[in-house]
């Protein structure tokens, strides 16, 4: 028995002594790398942690980033542009109907200096902007009370499938004849071309929410304005802004066709009658002009969008 206790005892003093060689083996290994680490120059020393960056350095950093999302993103203009100034002048398409960009611009300037394209830009962001806003207001109601209640979406469906179907152009005629051809006609062409994005969309941002949230919203006994509020409203934001969008770019060029036909002002007018005059720089020009509109328009209706959809976790 003694001698079984002896072993054990050796046997632990064994153990304890190899741990105890164990320890100081990783602490002269600490020391030795902490000395060669001191001792090397210091172009070859690895630091604890890398430094910091300065703030110089990161504000050159973040500027760098952008300026190379920003050339990554114009790329494709600049190369349409450079396609537009050289084709022409190489003889690649010819420059009477196809002048250079370098001329069109320059006709551009020339009517931002006399007025005109002021004065006609004016005159169709008026009929666009207040036939938009009459769809905004008229749709996106209209459109939650049809995708919320089936009594009436089953009333108003077939109606809407008739008229959705109708371009707004082909009714044009039908318009100037009952409205005249003054500005009431083309601000109701304008109202009519852009309620069906926006109804259509909201319809189905309607009928497409969460049924998990909105049984849950029901369970809290949430009155039908609180439900609308809290609930379908926020989670139908981004599709019924998509049919704004849609329609803004729509309120533009039905609003240009329409002016092409009758108007004595207008960006649609002024296409019209410098193509009439053989003006073509002037023409490209006013073309230009719709294009930059339609996509500051756009950029607008997106940053109300984010601002609205706050609450959505980025993708």
């Amino acid at each position: 028995m003694s001698t079984t206790v002896e072993a054990a005892v050796e046997t632990k003093a064994d153990g304890a002594a190899d741990a105890e060689a164990d320890v100081a083996a990783d602490v002269a290994a600490d020391v030795a790398a902490t000395a060669v680490r001191d001792l090397a120059p210091p172009e070859v020393r690895t630091p604890a942690r890398p430094p910091a960056p300065s703030p110089a350095a990161a504000l050159a950093r973040r500027v760098l980033r952008g300026l190379r999302a920003v050339a990554l993103r114009s790329a494709a203009i600049l190369a349409l542009l450079a396609l537009w100034e050289t084709a022409p002048r190489l003889g690649l398409v010819d420059a009477t109907f196809l002048p250079p960009v370098s001329e069109v611009a320059k006709a551009w300037w020339e009517l931002l200096g006399n007025g005109q394209l002021a004065e006609h830009s004016k005159a169709s962001l008026a009929r666009s902007f207040g036939g938009f806003g009459i769809a905004v207001a008229v749709a996106v109601p209209l459109g939650l009370l049809i995708g919320w209640y089936r009594p009436v979406a089953a009333l108003l469906g077939p109606l809407l499938e008739v008229f959705r179907n109708t371009a707004a152009l082909a009714l044009l005629p039908v318009f100037v004849l009952l409205l005249g051809i003054g500005e009431t006609s083309k601000v109701s062409i304008v109202v009519y071309a852009c309620v069906w994005p926006i109804l259509l969309n909201t319809i189905s941002a309607v009928g497409n929410a969460d049924p998990t949230l909105v049984k849950l919203a029901r369970s809290m006994d949430l009155s039908t304005p609180k439900l609308f509020q809290k609930v379908i409203l926020p989670a139908s934001v981004p599709v019924i802004f998509t049919g704004i969008r849609l329609a803004g770019a729509v309120s533009i060029l039905v609003l240009v066709a329409a002016e092409m036909i009758g108007a004595k002002a207008g960006l649609g007018y002024l296409i019209n009658a410098s193509q009439f005059n053989f003006a073509i720089p002037q023409m490209y020009a006013g073309i230009v002009t719709i294009s930059v509109i339609g996509l500051a328009f756009n950029q607008i209706l997106v940053t109300i969008e984010r601002r609205l959809s706050t609450w959505r976790v980025p993708s």
